[in-house]
């Protein structure tokens, strides 16, 4: 089935997409940053890289973290994070809804067997 992924590009040169949107879900999900970083194969350091800019684009901080200690560290989505993966959500349910026609169109053009061209 054909999908659409939604790069939403920010003056000047910020970008949103799956990726950073996808690590904030699994922040909130896990409770953590290194543990969102695990399920998404890649470093604590690039995940809270990602995160930190996300921070300075948007001049706002998506997440909020808490030192290790008795009871281990953590973090959380701020409400303005919890707010910025729901409104991409939404821009990319509307953009997919706008498009279906056109994406189920290419989907049966890329299902039809290929001509002999022989």
């Amino acid at each position: 089935m054909a999908s659409l992924s939604i790069r939403i590009d920010l003056d000047p040169e910020g970008r949103i997409g799956p990726g950073k949107i996808a690590l904030l879900e699994a922040i909130a999900q896990t409770g953590s940053i290194s543990a969102a970083g695990r399920a998404m194969q890649m470093s604590y350091r690039r995940a809270w890289d990602l995160v930190d800019e996300l921070g300075r684009i948007l001049g706002e901080p998506v997440v909020v973290s808490q030192a290790g200690g008795r009871h281990g560290g953590g973090a959380r989505l701020t409400p303005f994070g919890a707010e910025l993966v729901e409104r991409y959500r939404q821009i990319e349910q509307l953009a997919t809804a706008a498009a279906q026609a056109h994406l189920d169109a290419l989907q049966a053009q890329a299902a039809k067997p290929a001509s002999d061209a022989g």
